[in-house]
């Protein structure tokens, strides 16, 4: 008996993927309008529906780390969902961005990304994984972060003009620091040679912290470095701060000036970190995730923590953002073509 069944269940089984066979073409058809179905369903009714995620492409603790955390803690309130932060470093943000480039256009994989990832790296690495423009759909810009020039607290320096006459006095004998070759901390140098026509030398460091170590220990002359990494340094002492990188004068060091209105006129470099998701996301599932980080950004606990770490507040809308991109991407080309910088 055992025998006798087989050979029928088996013909049944072949006349089933006979038929399945023949009906593959409408059944995937009916699967993908199945699927649009439920991209409408859920961008239009009861997104979010589960855990988002908000990939940092950096080490944690940085001012990207800090930024995607106090965002994640008010999406969970606002959304009553999970919000998890994952920290995906490697190649300069690279590697970080392309994971949210080829996720599923959902919403439920957010980037937080930079000025790195989104308008330097483009123009620094021969090899990109991703295309800043096409790959992504801009939610919003959450803060600009000025960069601060900091020396040692011994310099013979202690304007931006004496360190300008220093440098051009001393040819060769300065020396600047930074996180990584291409960072906007490197190129903020750069810039300022370019603008100057002092001739000093670049230290690249893995990260900010050694960098700092060193400049307060006296190994290198100079640093731009973002404001919340430095700025406690400075407010101890342990460094001088002769001008930060921003259109204006910070509040939280509002005795020291811009570098720009101590004689580098249009010298301008800011540090950014904004939301994104992957291209194709739907347009109103990007309307409802700009519309409610505003909101946070807008809140006065939020623009209280921005502020106190040295950024600036700056919610717009996903079009503004993806011209601001632009713009920066042109920017940061010419400065890195310049500088020579180039990284495989």
């Amino acid at each position: 008996m055992t025998y006798s069944r087989t050979p029928v269940r088996n013909r049944y089984l072949v006349q089933s993927l006979v038929i399945l066979q023949r009906a593959g073409v409408a059944l995937v058809c009916l699967g993908l309008l199945c699927a649009g179905s439920a991209v409408q369903a859920e961008s239009a009714t009861s997104y979010p529906s589960r855990t988002i995620s908000i990939i940092v492409p950096f080490t944690p603790a940085g001012t990207t780390d800090i930024l995607a955390r106090m965002m994640a803690a008010k999406f969970a309130e606002k959304f009553n969902r999970t919000v998890v932060v994952e920290n995906r470093p490697g190649a300069g943000g690279n590697t970080g961005s392309n994971v949210v480039a080829k996720a599923a256009p959902d919403g439920y994989t957010l980037l937080l990304g930079t000025i790195s990832t989104h308008a330097i790296n483009t123009s620094l690495y021969k090899n990109m994984p991703y295309d800043a423009i096409k790959d992504f759909a801009p939610i919003t810009r959450i803060a600009n972060v000025p960069n601060l020039l900091v020396v040692n607290k011994n310099a013979p320096y202690s304007t931006l003009a004496e360190l300008i006459a220093w440098g051009k006095a001393n040819p060769g004998k300065l020396t600047f620091g930074s996180s990584g070759s291409g960072t906007t901390l490197h190129l903020s140098g750069e810039l300022f040679k370019q603008m100057t026509g002092v001739q000093m030398t670049h230290i690249p460091y893995k990260g900010s912290s050694p960098a700092v170590s060193d400049l307060i220990g006296g190994q290198i002359s100079m640093l731009f470095d973002n404001m919340p990494t430095v700025l406690p340094q400075v407010k101890s002492g342990n460094l001088k701060g002769l001008a930060t990188t921003a259109a204006t004068r910070n509040r939280e060091l509002p005795e020291i000036p811009t570098v720009s209105e101590s004689g580098l006129t249009g010298f301008l470099v800011m540090s950014w970190f904004g939301l994104l998701a992957p291209a194709g996301t739907p347009a109103d599932i990007i309307e409802k995730l700009n519309q409610a980080a505003v909101e946070i950004i807008k809140t006065p606990d939020v623009q209280t923590r921005i502020l106190a770490i040295g950024s600036e507040p700056s919610p717009e809308s996903p079009a503004q953002f993806a011209a601001f991109i632009q713009a920066e991407t042109t920017k940061w080309a010419d400065v890195v073509k310049k500088s020579g910088a180039s990284v495989e």
